[in-house]
């Protein structure tokens, strides 16, 4: 690996995907560092500001070394370093199975078209429900074999916000939609009854990983 730019890593590590339509299987993920943005359920504040130099080519090579059948770029937001871009095309050179996950915040136009990318849409309860980008919703319309949105509800009124967001948006019978609940928020059997009731054509998802271990496990 010579790619000698520099990106500012939070953790590297092996664990068993918890979301998005990979749950389940084994996944090497690269947590970049920074982030800002402020959502009330993140679950991962300690990657905002602390952080590790190394070159991506270090990272790719840590990455890969785990053998996993798919690699997850994940934060923070990791589209706010530069250095992503060129991280996820690396990748994407020893990895047939590379997943993003943003925040959604910002554009994705410039992401490598063969990574798989989870739009992460946030709710009213996230407090930064107006600071999600709706051009991605454009681009998910032109190439949706490539998106999946990830709606992490916390009440039934984020509910029923993003039932109406999916159709809004055309991307309901489009895209892969992922309904999960705050962990400990929203109790898991009525998300699934209203998805029922309502027959969405959603699929509904748990963190796996927080059943795996304990909620507040790094590297996991």
């Amino acid at each position: 690996m010579t790619n000698s730019m520099e990106i500012l890593v939070s953790e590297i590590f092996l664990s068993i995907q918890g979301e998005s339509s990979f749950a389940g299987w084994p996944c090497a993920f690269i947590r970049l560092a920074g982030c800002g943005h402020g959502c009330l359920h993140c679950d991962t504040t300690y990657a905002e500001k602390d952080g590790v130099k190394m070159t991506i080519g270090e990272a790719v090579e840590r990455a890969i070394a785990f053998g996993a059948p798919c690699i997850e770029v994940t934060g923070g937001e990791p589209l706010l370093q530069a250095g992503a871009y060129p991280l996820l095309e690396d990748l994407c050179e020893e990895c047939p199975n590379v997943l993003l996950e943003t925040g959604g915040f910002l554009p994705v136009d410039q992401v490598d078209p063969r990574v798989r990318i989870i739009l992460d849409i946030k709710p009213p309860s996230s407090g930064v429900s107006e600071e999600n980008c709706l051009t991605n919703l454009g681009l998910a319309l032109e190439s949706p074999q490539r998106f999946e949105f990830k709606f992490v509800l916390a009440s039934r009124e984020d509910y029923l916000w993003a039932k109406e967001f999916i159709f809004e948006h055309q991307i309901a019978d489009t895209c892969t939609i992922l309904f999960g609940a705050v962990f400990d928020k929203l109790d898991l059997q009525k998300l699934a009854e209203w998805i029922l009731e309502d027959h969405l054509p959603v699929r509904m998802q748990l963190q796996l990983h927080k059943y795996i271990w304990q909620p507040d496990t790094r590297g996991v």
